[in-house]
C-alpha cells in the first residue's frame, strides 16, 4: 500500500480533502500487515507504542519526505488498534500523544443529514469545538462547514498556530470538516486556516465558537459552557406554566457595559454586576431587564448589534460561566431575563463570518441581496438550510444554554423587505415579483415555532418598524409568530407630543390617542428605548419643554402614560431618573444626579411606585390584549388636553380611571364621568410632593353624583394637577 506521488503531495503540501484516509493505522491492501503514517514537519523521529493492548508490536516511522512525512509498516498484527505516537523535535524534546487521524469522525450521517436540511436543532453539540472523551481519550472534535474550501486546518496555541499539523477531513458532501485532537482541554485557543478554491489562505474563527479572546484579539476558545450548577428550576417550571398576555411585564433594558463603571475605563463583571443591578432593579421592581446583546462583538461601539460570536456571551465582563451565574442570580431574585437578538445582519471583518470559505456562504454574493446599506454589515442568506441552522439553533442555544427567558429580535423590518432602505435598481424582487424575503419570513416561523414549543414561556419580541399584519399571531393562522412586538408607532407619536410645549399640544392630541385604532392588531410593548436617547436626539429628559420643574412633570407624565396605557413598558436605563445627558456607551450613568436636588430622586421613587402599582393592579395587565380592557372616557378635550380613560380586568374584577392633564394650569371642579357609582380613592398622583410635584390633588378621594356625561352612569369633579396624570380606583 505505497503511496503516490501524488498522495504524497497531497499531504505534504496539505492539500488532501481527506488526509484520514492516508494518515493514522491502515491494513496494507494485501492483509499481511499494518502501515502507519503522520505528517509531523518538525519531528526528527516518529515511533508508534501500544496504548491498550501491550502485545501488540511497537516500530519506528521512517522519513518519507523532507518535509516531515512518516511512515512505518508491522506485520507482525493485522488489525488495528490503539497506539500512542512518541515524537521526538529537532530540539531533543519528547512528547507522547495518540495520533489525531486514528479516530473515526465524530459526526454521523444523520447529523450531517439533518443538518442540510436545517432540521439540526442542536448543531451547536456537532459543530464546533466539542470537549469529547472517545474511547477512554479526552480531547476536543474540531468541526466547521465551509462546503467550497479546498483546505481546512485547525490551528492554534497547540501546534504553534501551523496549518501543516491538523487538516481537517471533509465529510461526503455534507460541507462540513472535521477532526478530533487528543489532549486539548478546556481554554486552548484555535482558529481554523481555510484555503479558498482560488487558492488564498484567511484564518476564521469559529462560527460556533464559545468562548474568544479579548477584543481586538479574536481567537476562539475551547470551553464547555455545560459545567455551571443551575439553581432556577423552579424559575423555569412557573415560566412554562405563565401566560406572558395575561401578566405583569415591566422591561429595563440595560447596556452591561456603562450601567455602571468601576472607573472611566473599567467595566463590571457579570459577577460583580449580579451584586449590583440585581438589588437596583428589585429595589425600582422591573418583572424582566433586557441586555442589549451580549454576544460576542469586535467592535465596542456597535453596543453588541456587530456579532462576531453568535455563541459566545461576550468575553469583556468575563466568562460564559460568569453569564451564567448572572443570569442565575437574575432568576433567584424573581427577574426575568431577556436579551437581544440580531440575526438580521453580521459585519464583514475577513476573520469573522464574511466570505468565509473564500464564498459568500453566509451572504449573498449580490451586494443587492447581501449588503445592507445603512449599516455596512452583510444579510443572511436565509434560502441556505445550514444557515438558517446556524440561526435558529442558536436562538435555541441561548435559551437552553442560558436559561434566557426572551428574545428580541433586532431589525425585523430589514429581513421581512427586500427593498429595505434601498432605491429602485438597487434591489432583486423574489420570485413573485415582490419585495417581501419569502426566505426570511419563513426563517422568521420557523425560529418562532422551535422557541416557543421547545421552550414554553420565552417571549419572542420583534423590533419591526413597519405594517406588516399578524407579526405576533402564530405561523398556522399565517402570522410570523412572535410573542410581542415593540409598538414603533406610539413611541413616535408620544415622544412628538410629549416633546411639544403645552401651547402647541390641543392640535395635536391624536399622537396620544392614534395608538388605539390599531392596538388589537398585535400584541405590544410600548418602548422608550436606547435609540431614542443617543446621536443628536437628546435624552428622555432633554426632549421635555420647559424649565427644570415643568421637564421633570412632563417626563413624570410620560412615564405614568407609557405605563399606564394599554401594552408592556420597556425603559432604557438611565431614563427612570431623568438622564441629562444622552447616553454613552463609553461612560457610566451619571447616578450622581440623584444627590443633586428633588427632582432627580423623585423620578426614580416614581417610577419605582409605579412599577409596584402595576404588579399589583391586574387591570394593567390582565386584559391589555383584550378589547374588554380599555375604555375611553373622554379623548376629545383637545382645548384643554386632557384625556381619561379606564382599564380593568376582563371580568371588571379589578378597574382603574386615568386622568391626564398634559397643561402646566391647574383645572379644578373638572367633571369626568365614571363607570360606578361611590367613592373613588386616588391612588395615584404624578404631581405628588414625594416625586417633585407642587402636591396637588384629590387627597380625600372623590363621590360620585348622578349626572350622566361622557357616556358613563354617573361622574365626579376632580382637581387635575398640572403637567400630571392621576389615577382613581372605586372603593
Amino acid at each position: 500500500m505505497l503511496l503516490t506521488p501524488e498522495e504524497k503531495q497531497s499531504l505534504t503540501q496539505v492539500t488532501h480533502r481527506s488526509p484520514h484516509q492516508l494518515l493514522g493505522m491502515h491494513p496494507l491492501g494485501d492483509g499481511s500487515g499494518l502501515v502507519v503514517r503522520a505528517f509531523l514537519p518538525n519531528a526528527a523521529k516518529v515511533e508508534v507504542r501500544p496504548t491498550l493492548e501491550k502485545d501488540k508490536p511497537a516500530f519506528t516511522l521512517k522519513r518519507l519526505d523532507p518535509a516531515g512525512l512518516y511512515e512505518g509498516v508491522t506485520k507482525t498484527a493485522r488489525k488495528v488498534y490503539a497506539y500512542d505516537l512518541v515524537i521526538t523535535d529537532y530540539q531533543g524534546q519528547v512528547r507522547t500523544t495518540r495520533d489525531a487521524y486514528s479516530f473515526l469522525p465524530t459526526l454521523g450521517e444523520t447529523d450531517l443529514y439533518l443538518f442540510g436540511k436545517g432540521e439540526e436543532h442542536r448543531i451547536y453539540e456537532k459543530l464546533g469545538a466539542q470537549l469529547r472523551v472517545i474511547d477512554g481519550v479526552p480531547g476536543t472534535s474540531f468541526a466547521v462547514w465551509a462546503p467550497n474550501a479546498r483546505r481546512v486546518s485547525v490551528v492554534g496555541d497547540f501546534n504553534g498556530w501551523d496549518g501543516r499539523y491538523h487538516p481537517l477531513r471533509l465529510l461526503g458532501a455534507s460541507g462540513v470538516w472535521e477532526i478530533f485532537v487528543p489532549g486539548i482541554g478546556e481554554g486552548a485557543h484555535y482558529k481554523f486556516e481555510v484555503q479558498g478554491l482560488q487558492g488564498g489562505i484567511s484564518l476564521k474563527t469559529d462560527p460556533y465558537g464559545f468562548f474568544f479572546e479579548s477584543a481586538p484579539k479574536n481567537a476562539s476558545i475551547v470551553w464547555n459552557n455545560q459545567k455551571f450548577t443551575w439553581t432556577d428550576q423552579a424559575w423555569l417550571d412557573r415560566r412554562g406554566k405563565n401566560d406572558a398576555l395575561r401578566s405583569p411585564t415591566s422591561i429595563y433594558e440595560v447596556h452591561l457595559g456603562s450601567w455602571k463603571k468601576k472607573s472611566a475605563a473599567e467595566s463590571f463583571s457579570y459577577r460583580e454586576l449580579a451584586g449590583l443591578l440585581i438589588p437596583y432593579i428589585q429595589e425600582m421592581g422591573f418583572t424582566h431587564v433586557e441586555f442589549l446583546p451580549v454576544s460576542e462583538h469586535a467592535f465596542y461601539p456597535s453596543w453588541g448589534y456587530q456579532v462576531t460570536g453568535f455563541y459566545s456571551p461576550t468575553e469583556r465582563y468575563g466568562t460564559p460561566d460568569d453569564f451564567q451565574f448572572l443570569v442565575n442570580a437574575l432568576h433567584a431574585a424573581g427577574i426575568g431575563v431577556i436579551i437581544d437578538w440580531v440575526p438580521a445582519h453580521f459585519p464583514r471583518d475577513e476573520w469573522a463570518l464574511a466570505r468565509f470559505d473564500g464564498t459568500a456562504l453566509y451572504e449573498h454574493e449580490d451586494p443587492r441581496q447581501g449588503a445592507h446599506q445603512d449599516w455596512g454589515t452583510l444579510i443572511f442568506n436565509y434560502g441556505r438550510h445550514e444557515v438558517c441552522n446556524f440561526l435558529t439553533a442558536n436562538a435555541l442555544f441561548w435559551c437552553e444554554r442560558f436559561h434566557i427567558d426572551g428574545l428580541r429580535v433586532d431589525a425585523v423590518a430589514s429581513m421581512l423587505y427586500l427593498d429595505y432602505s434601498r432605491a429602485e435598481g438597487q434591489w432583486i424582487p423574489n420570485r413573485h415579483g415582490g419585495r417581501e424575503n419569502l426566505e426570511a419570513i419563513e426563517f422568521i416561523k420557523q425560529f418562532n415555532y422551535l422557541t416557543h414549543t421547545q421552550f414554553p414561556g420565552v417571549m419572542t419580541i420583534a423590533e419591526e418598524s413597519t405594517a406588516w399584519p399578524m407579526v405576533t399571531r402564530p405561523p398556522y393562522l399565517g402570522g410570523l409568530g412572535f410573542t410581542l412586538k415593540w409598538n414603533m408607532g406610539w413611541m413616535h407619536d408620544t415622544l412628538g407630543y410629549f416633546s411639544r410645549d403645552p401651547i402647541y399640544r390641543p392640535y395635536h392630541q391624536n399622537d396620544l390617542t392614534f395608538a388605539m385604532l390599531y392596538h388589537y392588531n398585535e400584541n405590544f410593548i410600548l418602548p422608550l428605548s436606547h435609540d431614542e436617547v443617543v446621536h443628536g436626539k437628546r435624552s428622555l429628559l432633554g426632549k421635555m419643554p420647559g424649565d427644570d420643574w415643568r421637564k421633570f412633570a412632563n417626563l413624570r407624565a410620560l412615564l405614568a402614560y407609557q405605563w399606564l396605557f394599554p401594552g408592556k413598558p420597556l425603559l432604557f436605563m438611565g431614563c427612570e431618573f431623568g438622564q441629562v445627558s444622552e447616553w454613552n456607551a463609553n461612560a457610566g450613568l451619571a447616578w450622581e444626579l440623584l444627590d443633586q436636588g428633588p427632582f432627580h430622586r423623585g423620578a426614580q421613587r416614581f417610577v419605582a411606585d409605579l412599577n409596584e402599582f402595576y404588579r399589583n393592579t391586574p387591570a394593567l395587565w390582565d386584559a391589555a390584549y383584550d378589547p374588554k380592557g380599555f375604555y375611553w372616557i373622554d379623548c376629545a378635550d383637545q382645548a384643554n388636553s386632557v384625556l381619561s380613560f379606564g382599564r380593568r380586568t376582563a371580568d371588571h374584577t379589578s378597574e382603574v380611571v386615568v386622568i391626564m392633564n398634559l397643561t402646566p394650569v391647574v383645572r379644578p371642579s373638572y367633571r369626568i364621568g365614571l363607570p360606578r357609582p361611590g367613592h373613588w380613592r386616588e391612588i395615584l398622583n404624578s404631581d405628588a410632593e414625594l416625586y417633585g410635584g407642587s402636591n396637588t390633588g384629590n387627597l380625600g378621594g372623590v363621590d360620585t353624583e348622578n349626572y350622566h356625561v361622557h357616556n358613563q352612569p354617573c361622574s365626579a369633579t376632580f382637581t387635575l394637577p398640572p403637567l400630571s396624570v392621576v389615577v382613581f380606583q372605586p372603593v
